[in-house]
């Protein structure tokens, strides 16, 4: 026998002992759940919810919302089989919605678990808390939208990209709550009055998962900032003292877009506690100014004033971490890095020693460009 017989023979073999398609299952038996929500009833019951497209003729709800009671999500997700179509997969999980109450309480991150254990679960679902009940978000149908998954899922990508939010995946999640130098955030929606899905920033959870507290889109874009997740352009709109309001028309107002930014912090350990010291860049473009000045003449002034108020919002919105005792800005990782054995001794309790440090930050903005036409 020569030796490409032999060749022929192994490869026949080992065809034959590689299993097959044995999970396979026909798009026509199986039902694609795009959305996946947790939540409290009134009486703390855990709910849980898919959303799956419906396909087919003379169909008017092109959404299937299933909706169930239920201890733990393979439990629920049983349930749920009972009432669907076909067989249930979570290979296209787009996003995955948690209650506000649920994050109230600590170590609901638990119920995740089998997300990592089975492998057929994605690890890229985009993480959204909701303010109010997830009911109803997951029942909104909108005509004139895509479905809500991918509503959703477009949102936090395309405002993450901004930095007006965060796009926190249940990867980036698993990360950020066993890493003991950095607290989760997470983006954050809510309906309005008229029943339209509002993207109104980010959410602060502690090292156990617990709320915090919630940014707005421009704190959220100043966090994006300190802790250097700001990519793209990004723009800021700020008050400017000395330059009264005249009526209805504010008149002191002044838009930048920031078009690169350059954080450096400095870690040290003075007086038994941390100290960082944050040095902020900012070459920006000027695109609004509702009140006469003369940049061209005068645009240190105007620069020096700019960094005033920027430097504000910056030092409001870390007093505000400190007051959580959290740290989605990631600063103990920088206490790990240049001062590892002081930061060994209170890793465990990071955000207690956090709101004890001394956090200094200075901004310095210049002015590129006054626009085309000034």
């Amino acid at each position: 026998m020569n030796k490409r017989m032999l060749n022929v023979i192994f490869i026949f073999l080992l065809v034959s002992f590689v299993p097959g398609c044995r999970d396979r299952l026909d798009l026509e038996n199986s039902t694609n759940n795009l959305a996946l929500g947790v939540d409290l009833d009134n009486e703390d019951n855990l709910l849980f919810y898919l959303h799956n497209p419906v396909y087919g003729r003379g169909i008017k709800n092109e959404n299937l919302v299933l909706k169930v009671k239920s201890q733990t999500i393979r439990q629920a997700r049983g349930k749920q089989d009972e009432q669907a179509p076909g067989v249930i997969t979570g290979r296209k999980v787009q996003v995955m919605l948690i209650g506000k109450r649920i994050l109230e309480h600590e170590d609901w991150f638990q119920m995740l678990d089998v997300f990592f254990r089975d492998m057929k679960n994605p690890l890229t679902p985009r993480i959204i808390a909701v303010n109010g009940p997830i009911s109803d978000i997951m029942y909104l149908n909108p005509k004139d939208q895509p479905i809500l998954p991918l509503m959703l899922r477009g949102m936090i990508d395309t405002k993450s990209a901004k930095s007006e939010t965060v796009q926190t995946t249940l990867q980036n999640l698993h990360w950020q709550m066993v890493e003991k130098g950095v607290t989760p955030c997470i983006s954050e929606i809510q309906l309005d009055k008229a029943k339209r899905i509002m993207l109104t920033g980010a959410m602060l959870l502690d090292h156990k998962g617990k709320f915090k507290t919630s940014l707005d889109t421009e704190d959220t874009i100043l966090l994006q900032i300190l802790n250097k997740n700001a990519k793209q352009p990004v723009n800021l709109t700020l008050t400017i003292p000395g330059h009264e309001k005249s009526g209805p028309i504010h008149t002191d107002h002044v838009s930048i877009l920031v078009q690169s930014m350059n954080t450096k912090v400095k870690t040290s350990y003075q007086q038994n506690k941390f100290r960082f010291d944050i040095n902020i860049k900012m070459p920006v473009d000027l695109t609004e100014l509702s009140f006469p000045f003369d940049v061209r003449k005068n645009g240190k002034e105007l620069e020096n004033s700019i960094s005033k108020q920027v430097q504000k919002k910056f030092v409001n919105l870390i007093k505000k971490i400190q007051e959580q005792q959290i740290d989605p800005i990631g600063l103990g990782l920088n206490a790990r890095a240049h001062e590892y054995r002081q930061y060994k001794k209170v890793e465990d309790h990071w955000g207690e020693a956090l709101s004890k440090a001394d956090i200094h930050i200075s901004v310095k903005v210049n002015i590129r460009s006054m626009g085309p036409l000034k």
